[in-house]
């Protein structure tokens, strides 16, 4: 497990004033200004966060020390990361996206199909991404409880109960 878990990213500039467009990936979106300072990706820079209001697609947002639209467009792209032991504890059957990326995915016979890369979610639920040498491409699946009826973060593992071809 990673020791740190990204919550958002930063999707360019907001008007002329410095102000960014975030996007949050916290299942309350606006929680993403709590958690304190957030980092980026190798840690090397830290934002101070304040949101200013709701917008399409996310929030309008004041990073401190950003105080135009360049030096605002100039972090399009980055992704915002915060350390695990600020997020809350989640009940057992949730999952942060970053623990589940990396498993190796087994179908309920015990055999090994391949690894989640990914997990994407364009409103309707989240879908896994699963590399395999038994298909042409990879498998995306939904993440639900049918479909996957048991994660095991401890073993590194998922049991994914794979639809028929025919259905």
């Amino acid at each position: 497990m990673s020791d740190r878990i990204c919550i958002g990213a930063i999707a360019g500039a907001f008007g002329v004033t410095g102000e960014v467009r975030l996007k949050s990936f916290c299942s309350e979106p606006s929680d993403i200004a709590s958690y304190g300072p957030l980092s980026s990706e190798d840690g090397r820079q830290e934002f101070h966060i304040t949101l200013t209001r709701p917008i399409t697609g996310g929030f309008a947002a004041r990073i401190r020390g950003i105080a135009t639209k360049e030096q605002a467009d100039a972090l399009r792209g980055t992704s915002l990361f915060v350390a695990r032991d600020r997020l809350p504890s989640l009940p057992d059957d949730e999952f942060y996206h970053a623990d589940l990326i990396g498993l190796s995915a087994f179908d309920t016979g015990g055999e090994l199909i391949g690894k989640v890369t990914a997990i994407y979610n364009h409103g309707a639920g989240d879908i896994l991404e699963i590399s395999t040498n038994r298909h042409k491409s990879a498998l995306l699946l939904p993440f639900t409880a049918a479909i996957v009826p048991n994660v095991d973060l401890a073993a590194g593992r998922i049991v994914v109960d794979l639809p028929d071809e025919s259905e």
